[in-house]
């Protein structure tokens, strides 16, 4: 046995105690419930939205918002309350995902992704500025919540299938690199994609993802780097959408937010093991549907 492997398993026998005391501090919460049962009954198919949304977060770089929202929108949610819920979602998923993906860089891509940290010091504070601009000024989007996202989520999508059309048809090589030209477009990017993301609970990932993949950036690098910058954006505003005050609807919380965790484990290895690119036109062409659905309901 290589040292590798010993040390992977060493890592996982020290996952199982974390994940059995997750367990029964959620069952503890849920239990403590006057109506655990009724709660049960009515909300645990939400573990599953909490998966779906954090595979494809996780798996793709953009916001799990792309696939709560819709949702939400359909359960008749306020726009404040389907906004809030989102974030109080991927404080969850995309946690997990940002610490997988970084735990990948750690153990596999030191050498190779060596301007991630500089990504991530670069990216992070504007993404998170950009949020905050929008927050503090409390600057309304320019349409309701359900034309700008749709109208974002369309865009998106065909931005997506784009991008899969010119990779697929350019000959120049996968690059590890980064030029100084792109952190200066990415740093703009990043913070116009923070203003997106405090309005609609998406916007940062998906933006920083596309514009790697159309330079032709290794993309599991561009994932990672969208994932973590997203997760980092999102737990800036947990004091607004955690507490007890807000418009977070926590039964739904209780049951997609471990769903997250789940979904955000399994995404990591769907990016490396699956064709990304599959990935990615099966997702754009899920989010042009539901942003076209939305719009016309």
């Amino acid at each position: 046995m290589n040292e590798l492997t010993k040390n992977r398993i060493v890592r996982n026998l020290w996952s199982i105690p974390i994940f059995l005391g997750l367990v029964a501090l959620w069952s503890k919460l849920v239990l403590q419930s006057p109506n655990s049962f009724a709660l049960i009954q009515d909300y645990l198919h939400y573990i599953f939205l909490g998966i779906t949304g954090a595979i494809f977060a996780n798996s793709t770089g953009a916001g799990g918002g792309v696939i709560f929202i819709p949702v939400f929108n359909s359960l008749n949610l306020t726009n404040e309350q389907s906004i809030s819920t989102s974030f109080a979602i991927q404080c969850f998923g995309m946690t997990t995902g940002a610490v997988a993906w970084f735990s990948y860089y750690l153990q596999n891509k030191k050498h190779s992704w060596t301007q991630l940290p500089l990504l991530l010091l670069l990216l992070t504070p504007l993404s998170v500025a950009g949020l905050w601009t929008i927050e503090s000024l409390m600057i309304p989007p320019l349409a309701n919540l359900e034309y700008s996202f749709s109208l974002f989520s369309i865009l998106l999508g065909i931005t997506l299938i784009y991008s899969h059309s010119k990779l697929n048809k350019s000959l120049t090589p996968i690059r590890h690199q980064v030029e100084l030209t792109d952190f200066i477009a990415l740093g703009c990017i990043s913070y116009l994609g923070g203003m997106i993301t405090a309005w609609l609970s998406v916007g940062v990932g998906e933006l920083i993802v596309i514009y790697l993949l159309l330079r032709k950036v290794e993309p599991t690098l561009a994932v990672a780097t969208g994932v973590i910058v997203t997760a980092i954006t999102v737990w800036t505003t947990a004091g607004i959408h955690l507490s007890a005050d807000s418009d977070t609807n926590f039964n739904i919380v209780t049951f997609a937010g471990p769903g997250a965790i789940i979904g955000a484990l399994i995404a990591k290895k769907l990016a490396l093991f699956l064709p990304i690119d599959k990935l990615k036109l099966f997702f754009a062409a899920w989010i042009i549907v539901s942003g076209t659905a939305m719009l016309v309901m």
